[in-house]
């Protein structure tokens, strides 16, 4: 007992010492008028946790065309990044579900124009069948979140 509690009042300053900030542990971010029982993202220490989105605008309704629910996809992720202060430069993985497998062309067109060509995230795909409210894709990415940063 007596050696665990050395051990204890060695490591807990350093633990002490290391906090970067006095930021919360987790941080939910969840915008104004949200609807759905979930975070838009989640930070956990300095990683950034988005939730999957899809391309649906803040009137609710889902755009017609694979397209036009791409873009209005990414949008949603480019605010629900800001909603922790971060862009598409600080995601460092993205797993991308489509309805159909056929629309991979047309979303890496659209995708690669919301990232820096030399600060692409690792990314996963596969195709679903059957996404939330009938979407044709969705996108859940992680970031990188450092305090101060």
């Amino acid at each position: 007992m007596r050696r665990k509690l050395a051990l204890v009042a060695l490591i807990a300053p350093v633990l002490i010492a290391a906090a970067p900030d006095d930021r919360p542990a987790v941080q939910h971010f969840r915008p104004e008028g949200a609807v759905g029982p979930f975070s838009a993202a989640v930070r956990v220490g300095d990683m950034l946790y988005l939730s999957g989105a899809i391309g649906r605008p803040p009137d609710g309704t889902l755009p017609e065309g694979f397209e036009a629910q791409a873009r209005q996809m990414m949008d949603n992720v480019r605010a629900a990044l800001a909603l922790a202060g971060r862009g598409f430069d600080d995601v460092v993985r993205c797993t991308v579900m489509l309805e159909n497998m056929a629309d991979w062309p047309a979303f890496n067109r659209i995708y690669a124009t919301y990232f820096s060509a030399d600060r692409l995230p690792a990314r996963s795909a596969f195709g679903a069948d059957g996404l939330a409210l009938g979407a044709l894709v969705e996108l859940e990415c992680q970031a990188y979140a450092p305090a101060g940063g």
